[in-house]
This record gives structure tokens, C-alpha cells and sequence, in this order.
């Protein structure tokens, strides 16, 4: 006896939505390498952004074998926006202006209305 078709289908989205959410942590983490490598004169940071983007775009790959690629693509866009904003203003003391909070915000907001979107076309 095996798992029923809707909950096999339930966990093979899942699935896809655990690698989408891990795409968009490794592109943030290979954009942040990329800051770090100073234009590629520090070695590690600039391997490691390569092995990161690398690994990005193979999870990524594997998301939109279930997710849409417009809503899987948006939603990776929009938070790696959102989160190397965030970043660059903690951690490399960008500024942080309240145009960009904002712009921030509604990148955020356009990712949930994504998000629910996609569940409602279901």
C-alpha cells in the first residue's frame, strides 16, 4: 500500500517550494560573496560566490519542475531583493532611506500576492 496520489502530490509541491525557498538562500548568499570578493580580488569569497550561484540555479531548476516559472522566478527575484536589501543595510552599512524601506516593503507585499495567487489557481 502506498502514499495516496493527493498527498503524494501535497509533498512533491512541498518539495519544490522547500527548493525555491532554498534558491533564493544561496543566490542571497552568492550575491553576498560577490560584495565580499572586492571585484574578485579575494579568492575565497569569489569561489564561493561561484559555488553558490551554481548551487542556486540547480535548486532552482529543480523548483520549477512543479512551481511556475513566472511565480517561481518572481518570488526568487523579489526576496533575494528584499533580503540582500536588508543585508547590505545591517551588514555593509548601506543606506537605508524611507524610498527604500518602502520599495522594500512592496517588493515584499508583490511576493505574497504571488504567492497566494498560485494557490488559488490550484
Amino acid at each position: 500500500m502506498g502514499i495516496p496520489k493527493g498527498r503524494d502530490r501535497l509533498r512533491r509541491n512541498n518539495m519544490a517550494w522547500t527548493l525555491l525557498i532554498l534558491a533564493i538562500l544561496l543566490e542571497v548568499c552568492g550575491t553576498t560573496c560577490l560584495k565580499l570578493s572586492r571585484g574578485f580580488t579575494e579568492i575565497v569569497p569569489s569561489v564561493l560566490m561561484f559555488v553558490f550561484y551554481g548551487a542556486c540555479f540547480t535548486t532552482f531548476a529543480f523548483a520549477v519542475r512543479k512551481i511556475e516559472v513566472s511565480t517561481a522566478y518572481a518570488i526568487w527575484c523579489g526576496c533575494g531583493v528584499a533580503f540582500i536589501g536588508i543585508i547590505g543595510c545591517v551588514f555593509f552599512k548601506e543606506s537605508a532611506s524611507a524610498m527604500k524601506i518602502i520599495g522594500l516593503l512592496l517588493v515584499v507585499l508583490g511576493v505574497a500576492a504571488l504567492k497566494i495567487s498560485d494557490r488559488t489557481a490550484q
